[in-house]
C-alpha cells in the first residue's frame, strides 16, 4: 500500500490513499479466495502461483477502481506494486524453508494412519522414509487381509479381505477407532485388489462423518503437481498425467536462455578464465584445458571441456585406483584423489573447473540445467531406468549439483535426474540456477 500511495502522491495522481487502500484490499481478497493463508498453502515453494495472484490482483484492482470511480493509472500502479510481488515471493520461499526446517525437528507434522494391503503399505512407508521434507509421520496401519508386512509399524487392526461381507460394513468404525487410539488426524488409503472403489467410498463416508480427513494414494511416484489434471467421466474420477514439455514455447525459451546465458557468462567471466588459466599454467606442467568424451542426449557422444585439475597422467592412473572408489553405482569419486593438484582442489571446491562447459552449452551439446553428463563406460553399465537420464541434454548444473553432489548415493543421483527429466519446467530450471549460486559458495560434496 505504501509504495502505491507514495508514488501516486509524487506523480500527482488523484486519490492516492484510496487507490492504495483498494490495492491492499485486492491483494488480500485474491489471497483469501485462493486459500493462500492456510498453513498447507506454504507447503510448496513454487513461485508461479505468486505471479498469477499478482496479475489477478491487478485485474481486481482495475475493476475496483472503475466501480468506485477512482482514476487508475496503469503506468503508476504497476511499478508501485512490484514490491508486493517481490515480498510475496520472499514470503513464500522463507515460509517454505521454515516449514522444512521445523519438520526436520519433528514439528508441524500430521499423524497418519495407513489403510491397505501389506505390500502397498510397505511401498508407501519406504517412499515416505526416503525424504524428510514432507508433513506426514505414519503412526500405524490397518492392514487388509492376512498377508505379513515387512515394516515394524504398529498394526492397529486387520480388515477382512471381503469388503462386501458383514465385517466389511464395519470398516469405517474400526478405522475410526484406530485413528482415535493413535491420535491420527489423516487416513491414507492405498487402493488395491482388496480395496475396490466401492469399499473406499464407504470408508470415506465413515471417516468424514467422524471428523477425519482421507487421502488416496494412487501409486504414482515423483509426479509434479503441474502434470496432474483431474476430470470426471461417468461418475469416475480420472487422473490425467501430462508428459514433461518437449516442444513448444517453454522449450524454445530454455534454448534461448541456454545460448544467451552461456554467451553472457563467458563475457562476464572472461577475467576469471584468465586468472584460472594463469594459475594452472604457473603451478603445474601441462595444458590448461582438459577434455573428455561424455554421452549426451539420445546417447550422442560429445567432447566436454574443463579446466585441468589433475596431473597429466591422471587417466592412466584411474585403473589402479578403482578399488579406492568411494561412490556406489556407476560413478568414480574419491575425497582425497591423489591425481588432483593443489590448484585443482581449489578449483573443484568452487566449481571453477566446470566453467569451460559454457562453450559446450553455446555449441548445443549441453544445457545450463540438466542431468550430470556421464562417461561412456558409465553408460555401458546403465539399466533401462538409468538410461532415461539421457533423454534430455546434460547440464552444467542440475538437481544433483545443488543437492549434495558427490555426497549423494548413486540411487539418490539417479532419482534426482529422473525427477528432473519427468517433471521439467522452465520455472524449475530458474530455481535450480538460483540454488546453484548457494551450492557453489557452500562447496558441499565438491571433490
Amino acid at each position: 500500500m505504501l509504495p502505491v500511495a507514495a508514488l501516486g502522491a509524487v506523480t500527482g495522481q488523484p486519490h492516492p490513499l484510496l487507490t492504495a487502500t483498494l490495492a491492499g484490499a485486492s491483494w488480500l481478497a485474491v489471497g483469501a479466495s485462493k486459500n493462500r493463508y492456510a498453513g498447507d498453502a506454504l507447503d510448496a515453494g513454487a513461485l508461479l502461483p505468486v505471479f498469477r495472484d499478482w496479475l489477478t490482483m491487478l485485474g481486481v484492482l482495475a475493476v475496483a477502481c472503475v466501480g468506485t470511480r477512482v482514476d487508475f493509472s496503469l503506468e503508476v500502479c504497476v511499478p508501485a506494486l512490484l514490491p508486493c510481488l517481490a515480498l510475496g515471493v520472499a514470503r513464500r520461499k522463507l515460509a517454505h524453508r521454515y516449514l522444512l526446517a521445523i519438520r526436520r525437528r519433528a514439528r508441524a507434522l500430521r499423524r497418519v494412519l495407513i489403510v491397505g494391503e501389506a505390500g502397498a503399505v510397505d511401498v508407501v512407508l519406504a517412499e515416505l522414509g526416503h525424504r524428510t521434507d514432507h508433513e506426514y509421520v505414519v503412526v500405524g496401519s490397518c492392514l487388509v487381509g492376512e498377508e505379513a508386512t515387512d515394516s515394524a509399524l504398529p498394526v492397529c487392526d486387520r480388515l477382512t479381505s471381503d469388503g462386501d461381507g458383514p465385517e466389511g460394513a464395519l470398516d469405517g468404525e474400526r478405522v475410526l477407532r484406530c485413528a482415535t487410539e493413535l491420535g491420527a488426524d489423516l487416513v491414507f488409503v492405498a487402493p488395491g485388489r482388496q480395496m475396490p472403489a466401492a469399499r473406499v467410498r464407504r470408508l470415506a463416508w465413515a471417516l468424514h462423518d467422524g471428523g477425519r480427513n482421507l487421502a488416496i494414494l494412487p501409486g504414482l511416484i515423483d509426479v509434479s503437481q503441474h502434470r496432474v489434471r483431474l476430470a470426471k467421466a461417468a461418475g469416475l474420477t480420472v487422473m490425467h498425467i501430462d508428459p514433461a514439455a518437449r516442444r513448444g514455447l517453454p522449450v524454445l525459451l530454455k534454448q534461448a536462455t541456454d545460448r544467451l546465458g552461456a554467451l553472457l557468462l563467458l563475457v562476464l567471466l572472461s577475467p576469471v578464465f584468465a586468472a584460472v588459466a594463469a594459475a594452472i599454467r604457473l603451478s603445474t606442467a601441462g595444458p590448461v584445458f582438459y577434455w573428455q568424451i561424455r554421452v549426451g542426449r539420445d546417447l550422442r557422444p560429445f567432447r566436454m571441456w574443463k579446466f585441468r585439475t589433475m596431473v597429466v597422467t591422471a587417466d592412466r592412473m584411474r585403473a589402479a585406483l578403482e578399488s579406492a572408489n568411494e561412490h556406489d553405482g556407476a560413478m568414480f569419486k574419491m575425497r582425497r584423489d591423489p591425481r588432483v593438484t593443489r590448484v585443482g582442489r581449489l578449483l573443484r571446491r568452487f566449481s571453477l573447473d566446470e566453467l569451460p562447459q559454457l562453450f559446450n552449452v553455446l555449441a548445443g551439446h549441453m544445457s545450463l540445467v540438466g542431468p550430470r553428463p556421464p562417461l561412456p563406460e558409465e553408460v555401458e553399465r546403465y539399466d533401462g531406468t538409468e538410461i532415461r537420464r539421457l533423454s534430455v541434454k546434460p547440464g552444467l548444473t542440475g538437481l544433483w549439483q545443488v543437492s549434495g553432489r558427490s555426497d549423494l548415493s548413486w540411487d539418490e543421483t539417479v532419482a534426482l535426474d529422473l525427477s528432473y527429466v519427468d517433471n521439467w519446467s522452465y520455472s524449475r530450471d530458474i530455481g535450480v540456477l538460483m540454488r546453484t549460486v548457494r551450492a557453489v559458495v557452500d562447496g558441499r560434496g565438491a571433490y
